[in-house]
């Protein structure tokens, strides 16, 4: 082959070498442009599948999310020795009339909140606020006697937490109502599903709510004698509870040893 022909078939196959090299680094390109999009992907997948955990367990406890994860279609559960809290404000309806619903909205919110956290740091489980109404449970893990105990701190932080509150735009009172014994709970509900509690034990605990003086906590006599080497309670007598006759019941005044 003459010097020109090969000459000119080199120039022909370095073109084309040029050409696959280039076409190798474009689909090297595209792969590392996949591969950035599909990460970034995977990490948005991550952080919704947190932002729905997060929702989830603003509704749900972890053990009922497990359980559904798992395929549990229906959960109702009994549990035999819990204890039930019940708190609404006084006054509650003279106070949302004076306050813009601003200024009420933002109340209820900084209240709820700090009611929240103590749930949290006591291992209680906040079952729902209903108007100014809060409802939480402890013992539903099976541990009868601390849930019992983490109730009582519980109520106890939620008054100190009210009574923090000097600045408050209006005159927060609480009342709070403390029972223990046995109650169903379940998920009611398909597309706003909810976790709730039923049975007497939660609604003799709303009894003695409705009960209480303002700023205590009303507790029955049986949930006394239980607690009484780790707290003070006042003994209050009998008191008529509505549709469920007279019942012995307590205040539950502090911490024994001055906590």
């Amino acid at each position: 082959m003459p010097d020109s022909d090969l000459e000119r078939e080199n120039r022909i196959l370095e073109r084309r070498l040029r050409r696959m090299e280039a076409n190798v680094r474009r689909m090297e390109d595209f792969q590392d442009s996949n591969s950035t999009l599909l990460a970034r992907l995977l990490n948005d997948l991550d952080a919704e599948r947190a932002r729905s955990q997060q929702l989830l367990l603003n509704v749900l406890p972890q053990r009922i999310i497990d359980r559904l994860n798992a395929g549990e279609a229906r959960i109702a559960d009994r549990h035999e020795d819990v204890t039930v809290l019940f708190s609404d404000f006084v006054g509650f309806t003279s106070i949302s009339a004076a306050l813009a619903p601003a200024v009420l909205v933002d109340e209820l919110n900084a209240l709820f909140r700090a009611f929240d956290a103590i749930c949290d740091a006591n291992g209680v489980e906040k079952i729902k606020t209903v108007g100014d109404a809060y409802l939480a449970v402890g013992g539903l893990d099976g541990s009868a006697v601390a849930g019992a105990v983490a109730i009582a701190e519980t109520a106890l932080g939620m008054l100190d937490a009210v009574e923090r509150r000097t600045d408050a735009a209006a005159d927060w009172r609480i009342r709070i109502g403390i029972n223990t014994g046995p109650i169903v709970a379940g998920i009611v509900g398909s597309s706003k599903f909810a976790y709730d509690v039923w049975g007497d034990t939660v609604n003799v605990a709303s009894r003695l709510e409705s009960t209480a003086q303002p700023g205590r906590i009303h507790v029955a006599a049986e949930l006394a004698d239980r607690l009484a080497d780790r707290f003070i309670f006042e003994p209050r007598g009998e008191v008529d509870l509505k549709g469920k006759g007279a019942r012995t019941t307590c205040f539950l005044t502090g911490r024994r040893g001055g906590g």
